[in-house]
């Protein structure tokens, strides 16, 4: 997809809140409080079809954290809804929040795909997270430190070698890399789903240039309106300061002897899907957005043309892909990258985040690595569970997969957004014989998982609300093997598509706002409500 302008005056935009309402939630919220033995209430007209649901139980009662805005739900009329889902839509253009698919012919400019019904995440639910993906990040961390450099894990005989040398994201150009303080995902953001029992699952890691993080963002802005005493009483924890988080980050990653170091995001340019996010990014930190030819490597420092003359960077959070960094190292043939920024970044001169390289840990035949990546280097069990996963470069595994195609969802090991993926339950005859083909030929480029019965969320779809599919996107920022940060929320992900177990928005999904209850003397989000 490719986001068509950018508009960055997002302060002031209102939605209306009827006063009649206002008083009426106030007087539900005095009423709930007088009676302590109110039955939680129950979303009306909904069904979840067997499907785990985050917001209603089997039995369409409110979760504890929900209750809320599940009452507000039901004193709401569809049109009213709907109503407020226009107006959010509306703010969004007004923000520039509009986007094109790369595939689509016609090229009309679309609004970021949003749904009205926030998730609500406990407490404890949230805890079992946080953990989960502070300890993945470590040990990604370490096995990317290891993987360029002694390779220790391979020699032990815990991954493959083969399945190293193999994979097309493992660069041996960045062989020898020692990123201060062993940090090579700075920036990660982890793909989540949960089963029809509700327990959790990675289903991928994103360390190369994750986006959407601006959605989150964004979504918050426009939802607090939306909802605002529902907001206030949920005690919804503030996410907001992502972007001061991520600066502070990127400017200690600067030499210890640079007192005042200059950050700049690099971006491919405005034809890039995510180049909104680039440049909001870079807004809201108030550094400088730049592409490659706005940069000039001399004597292994990298510059910035400005009218002033060049200026030195010392930080670049890069936006792009690898192997278009520099030309002189990666593709020769590269517009988007810097002429001698790798030797820049050799040279300590330079500060990169995401360090090059980090790519080989989004293979998915490695991320079927991982637990045992958390077993050998931090002897430990994983706190968040793969996906069970075959690697169909391995014999039985791929005799399995393909006598099982009717069941299985394949992967492509190097593709994202939703492509290269055969979803066997839905796919045809014809369809399943040609991936089969294609697994058949070139067998470690595919793995295959169980198709996961996906937990679904009350959405607003044709004027009404259904349950939909949903995943989620946490963001982490990594300072050093002890200091990670995890945002407290992240993009929930929707498959609006009735039935679709698909949700990237190249894909006809959407996004939600994602509220994490906080635990007593937590900061809460009431500031944000302006």
């Amino acid at each position: 997809m490719r986001i068509q302008r950018v508009r960055r005056s997002c302060i002031g935009l209102t939605l209306e809140l009827p006063l009649q309402e206002t008083v009426a939630f106030q007087m539900a919220s005095q009423s709930q409080s007088q009676t302590q033995s109110t039955a939680p209430p129950k979303l009306l007209g909904y069904q979840t079809d067997g499907f785990f649901d985050e917001l209603v139980d089997d039995k369409t009662v409110a979760r504890p954290d929900a209750e809320l805005l599940i009452e507000r739900i039901n004193r709401l009329p569809a049109e009213e809804l709907l109503r407020r889902q226009k107006a959010i839509e509306r703010a969004l253009y007004q923000m520039g929040i509009t986007f094109t698919v790369y595939s689509d012919a016609a090229g009309t400019e679309k609004i970021m795909p949003f749904d009205i019904v926030p998730r609500i995440v406990s407490t404890m639910l949230w805890h079992h997270i946080e953990a989960g993906l502070k300890q993945r990040i470590k040990a990604l961390n370490l096995f990317l430190g290891d993987i360029y450099n002694e390779q220790q894990i391979v020699k032990d005989g815990i991954i493959p070698s083969e399945l190293i040398d193999s994979a097309s994201a493992f660069l041996p150009q960045c062989v020898g890399l020692k990123p201060p303080r062993n940090v090579w995902c700075h920036v990660t953001g982890t793909d989540l789903v949960r089963d029809n029992t509700g327990a959790v699952y990675v289903l991928e890691d994103n360390l190369r240039c994750p986006s959407g993080v601006s959605y989150v963002l964004q979504n918050r802005h426009v939802m607090k309106k939306n909802f605002p005493q529902v907001f206030s009483a949920s005690r919804v924890r503030p996410v907001r300061d992502y972007p001061a988080r991520l600066y502070q980050m990127l400017r200690g990653m600067a030499r210890e002897d640079i007192n005042d170091p200059t950050v700049a995001v690099l971006t491919p340019g405005v034809f890039n899907s995510a180049y909104y996010e680039h440049s909001y990014l870079a807004q809201q930190m108030g550094v400088e957005l730049v592409e490659g030819r706005d940069l000039v490597v001399e004597k292994d420092v990298v510059y910035m043309r400005t009218t002033d003359g060049l200026q030195r960077v010392d930080v670049l959070y890069r936006r792009v892909d690898d192997i278009f960094l520099d030309p002189d190292v990666f593709r020769p043939d590269s517009m988007l990258g810097v002429k001698g920024l790798m030797s820049a970044y050799r040279a300590g001169n330079v500060a990169l985040a995401n360090a090059p390289g980090t790519g080989i840990a989004d293979d998915k035949v490695i991320y079927a690595f991982v637990p045992d990546m958390i077993r050998y280097y931090l002897n430990e069990e994983a706190i968040l569970a793969n996906v069970p996963t075959y690697v169909c470069s391995r014999p039985e595994d791929r005799k399995y997969v393909l006598a099982h195609l009717d069941e299985l969802v394949v992967k492509a090991a190097g593709e994202s957004g939703g492509y290269g993926i055969l979803i066997g339950p839905h796919a045809t005859k014809k369809e399943r014989a040609e991936f089969a083909e294609k697994i058949s030929e070139n067998p470690r480029n595919f793995v295959a998982q169980p198709t996961l019965q996906l937990s679904r969320m009350p959405t607003l779809a044709d004027g009404k609300i259904e349950g939909r599919h949903v995943d989620l996107r946490p963001y982490i920022l990594c300072n050093s093997e002890d200091d990670v940060w995890v945002m407290p929320g992240g993009l929930t992900r929707v498959a609006l598509r009735k039935g679709s177990l698909v949700v990237n928005s190249s894909q006809g999904g959407g996004s939600k706002d994602t509220w994490v209850a906080a635990d007593p003397g937590q900061s809460v989000a009431i500031d944000e409500i302006s």
